[in-house]
């Protein structure tokens, strides 16, 4: 089983990657042998301690600022990454943020961030990588949504939105991209313990919670175990898939 999950050789660009499950996968990809890119736009410091973390466990690491909904930012950065190495092997299209509030109030503003960030900057990294991957014939994308996205959730229509649609981009283009040995897959978490989830108010993540059949919230490590499968050889014949990391809450 090591040796199949063995990543030595591939390099990874993890976005979104500073902090909570962002920072578990840059962990996990690193401790399998990938070098990994950790994208950050405004958490420097904690995008640098990430790194110093891998790094201290043997592993390599390089941070990479750029804000993914900037076509102009991800288009520069992914050229010097591409100065520097053969090919961006993985891509996890991790970052993403809310804007919660109930529909009838919701600021366009608000609508146009997050859609921007979660579902655009879907899309504008995954073009600004894929070439090199077709060039390549190999390839492995995972694309983060959420269970909000496939159920939906009251306070969340622009994040539920911009979740769902990250789906079908997920699902659209790994039927575009399997010819070329290019696997586009989803890694949809419920609850899990980020800075996220315990934003909500108690009594609010405390009614998801009882909800949940396994009885409690999912880790940022067991989101990253997902996404190492799905970049692995165990998952060379699995594309256009969601994979729900969610304790059973959505099923």
């Amino acid at each position: 089983m090591a040796e199949i999950l063995n990543l030595e050789g591939k390099t990874a660009l993890v976005s979104g990657a500073s902090r909570g499950i962002g920072a578990e996968i840059a962990r996990e990809l690193a401790e399998r042998g990938a070098f990994v890119y950790i994208n950050y736009n405004r958490s420097e410091d904690a995008a640098r301690a990430v790194k110093e973390e891998i790094e201290r466990g043997g592993g390599k690491a390089e941070t990479v600022k750029f804000d993914v909904a900037n076509l102009e930012e991800v288009g520069e950065s992914v050229k010097i990454i591409l100065k520097d190495v053969k090919n961006i092997d993985i891509l996890i299209n991790n970052a993403g943020l809310t804007r919660d509030n109930a529909f009838a109030l919701m600021k366009q503003a608000d609508w146009d961030e997050v859609l921007d960030t979660n579902l655009r900057g879907v899309f504008i990294l995954t073009k600004a990588v894929i070439r090199p991957m077709i060039k390549a014939r190999w390839g492995r994308i995972v694309n983060l949504t959420s269970v909000a996205g496939q159920y939906g959730n009251p306070g969340q229509a622009n994040y539920s939105a911009s979740k769902a649609g990250v789906i079908a981009l997920t699902k659209s283009i790994a039927r575009e991209f399997a010819p070329r040995n290019i696997t586009v897959n989803a890694v949809s978490p419920g609850l899990i313990d980020t800075d996220m989830a315990m934003s909500l108010p108690d009594d609010a993540r405390e009614t998801i919670i009882s909800k949940i059949p396994c009885g409690r919230m999912g880790t940022p490590k067991e989101v990253a175990y997902a996404v190492c499968f799905l970049v692995s050889k165990y998952a060379d014949y699995i594309t256009g898939q969601v994979i729900s990391v969610n304790g059973g809450l959505y099923m």
